[in-house]
């Protein structure tokens, strides 16, 4: 299995996360057999790899609730809804802007 992410997360190597990635969904590949999903519930950094545990999976069924990483190996952050939501307003208000600057209000055509 080689895990990619999807299309609207964005490749962060695990040396790069820091706290501002805690609490966000993630993803990653911590072998050749496993895909993990989650929330970050905190990030470890040590010689040569970055460990991350997991929120609300202590005692979930046998599930792994930290995983250990090598440094450069990428985890899929899913984007931050409220920066997207902010950047797609000031586009859509740039649109409207540039929309007005060409518009020159109701032209008549010259009377003959």
């Amino acid at each position: 299995m080689d895990y990619s992410g999807t299309g609207n997360e964005k490749a962060v190597a695990a040396a790069d996360l820091n706290r501002v990635h805690i609490g966000q969904t993630v993803s990653f590949q911590p072998d050749e057999f496993t895909v993990v999903f989650g929330r970050i519930g905190a990030i470890a950094r040590k010689e040569g790899g970055v460990t991350i545990a997991l929120e609300g999976v202590e005692g979930s069924g046998g599930l792994q609730s930290s995983y250990s990483l090598p440094a450069a190996q990428d985890v899929y952050v899913q984007p931050d809804i409220l920066t997207n939501t902010e950047s797609t307003i000031k586009d859509l208000f740039g649109k409207v802007q540039d929309n007005l600057r060409g518009h020159k209000g109701d032209q008549k055509p010259d009377a003959p």
